[in-house]
C-alpha cells in the first residue's frame, strides 16, 4: 500500500518502511508523528483519491534524525555594474520512518456508489 502526503509545502509518495528526508519538524529523535493531510491511497488497481485531502486517512511516522541539508550557494551578479552578492544556504532538514499507513474506510467508498444507484432508480 502507498499514500500521498502532503508536508512543508511538497508532496511524497510513500509506502511502508520508506525513509524520506523533509522540511523540519520539532521533535526529538524517537518520536511518532501523524501526517494528517493525505492525498492519496491506493494498493494495486484500488485506488481512494481526496478532494483535495482524504479524511479519514493518516499515515504514522517515527523521526530517525534532525539535520542539516548540503550547502547551496546563492550568487546574484549584474554585468558590468560591480554588483555581486554571495550567500550560502542550509536547509534544515528531518528524517522519518515511514509506519504504518490507514487508508479510507471502505464504508466511505461504498456509499456514493449507492447515492448514484438510487438516483438512476428514480
Amino acid at each position: 500500500m502507498y499514500a500521498v502526503i502532503a508536508t512543508g509545502g511538497k508532496q511524497y509518495r510513500v509506502e511502508t518502511g520508506d525513509v524520506i528526508d523533509i522540511e523540519r519538524i520539532v521533535g526529538e529523535v524517537g518520536t511518532k508523528i501523524t501526517f494528517d493531510e493525505v492525498l492519496l491511497v491506493g494498493e494495486g488497481a484500488d485506488i481512494q483519491c481526496g478532494t483535495p485531502l482524504l479524511k479519514s486517512a493518516t499515515v504514522s511516522a517515527e523521526i530517525v534524525e534532525q539535520f542539516r541539508g548540503k550547502k547551496l550557494t546563492v550568487f546574484k551578479m549584474k554585468r558590468r555594474k560591480g554588483y555581486r552578492k554571495k550567500h550560502g544556504h542550509r536547509q534544515e532538514l528531518t528524517k522519518v520512518t515511514i509506519g504504518t499507513i490507514s487508508g479510507a474506510s471502505k464504508a466511505k467508498k461504498a456509499a456514493p456508489v449507492k447515492a448514484e444507484e438510487e438516483q438512476a432508480a428514480e
